[in-house]
Order: structure tokens, then sequence, then C-alpha cells
């Protein structure tokens, strides 16, 4: 019970997948930001389970492998910072504005994120993780449906989720090991 008071600051703590569950749900709505949020926490499983067979190690010593995944990560996220400048704000009709299907989302959320340094920590709460995703998913997704009504608002979230994936993006293309 004591990991699990110690985590959840940790979980809830803003950070970069936070702020992207947040961004998602709040241009295309609640379901959509749950399932970033699931792909989120799918790739931490992944990440676990790769460390499990030293298969993390091995690409981490690679500078080539690590190399190749950053920036493909790295583009991924200007691409959907690209994206995000370009969309068009759609007045009165929050449900226009979803061109994503959830499993695009959800790849969103899987491929989208750069691997934070609780990422390894989480796997053990994955599951709180995903109802703190989610619970901040609901809270976004509210807040984008009454945003999204407005035509300058519109453009302000696109121009903030923009803003984000290219802060994340240069994050993550200038990073370090």
């Amino acid at each position: 019970m004591s990991f699990i008071g110690v985590s959840l600051p940790l979980i809830i703590a803003p950070g970069p997948d936070n702020i992207f569950v947040m961004a998602q749900s709040i241009s295309y709505g609640k379901k959509e930001g749950i399932a970033t949020a699931f792909g989120q926490c799918s790739i931490v499983t992944i990440h676990t389970l790769a460390a499990s067979i030293e298969l993390s190690t091995i690409l981490y010593k690679s500078d080539v492998a690590f190399s190749i995944l950053k920036y493909l990560g790295a583009f991924y996220l200007l691409y959907l910072a690209y994206q995000a400048f370009c969309s068009s704000s759609i007045v009165g009709s929050f449900t226009k504005l979803k061109k994503h299907t959830l499993p695009a989302l959800y790849r969103r959320g899987f491929y989208g994120m750069p691997s934070s340094a609780n990422d390894y920590f989480r796997f053990d709460f994955h599951g709180i993780t995903l109802v703190v995703f989610s619970i901040i998913a609901i809270f976004a997704g509210n807040l984008g449906e009454k945003l999204l009504q407005n035509e300058k608002s519109s453009k302000i979230i696109n121009l903030a989720q923009g803003t984000i994936f290219t802060g994340i993006g240069l994050k993550l293309f200038f990073m370090n090991r």
C-alpha cells in the first residue's frame, strides 16, 4: 500500500505523457483520450518486457539502433505537430473534429511517446496509470467539448497541441542517453 502512495504522485506529476493524453482528449474527446492512454500503457508493458529479456540493454548499447529509434520517434512527433498546426477549426461541431479512429489514437499513444525515466517503475502499476490517464482524458475531453465550440478556442487548442508535440519531439531529438 505504501508503494502505491509513493508511485501515485509520480503518475500524476505533469510530464510529457500526461500532457499528451490531455492534448488528445481536448482535441478529440474522452474516448479518444482513453484510447491514447491505452496505447501509452501498452508501450510501457513492451518496454518492460524488452528490458526483462535484455533487449533494451542491447538497443541502448548500439549507437546506431538507439539513434534510429530516437530520430524516428522525434520525426513522428514533429509530424503530429505539423498536422496539429495545419488542422482547420470547425466551429460548433465537436463531433466533426474527430478525424481519427480509436485504433489510430491508440497507435498515436503507442508510438508517439518517448520513454520517460519512470516507465519501468510504472509497469508495476500500469493499471493505476491507466486509471489516472483515463481520468485526465475524461476531464480534458469535457473541457475540449466546451472549448471547441468557439473558433478562437479551436485555433488556440490546435496551436497548443502543435507546440506540445514540437516540444516533446525536439526534446527527444536532442536528448542524450
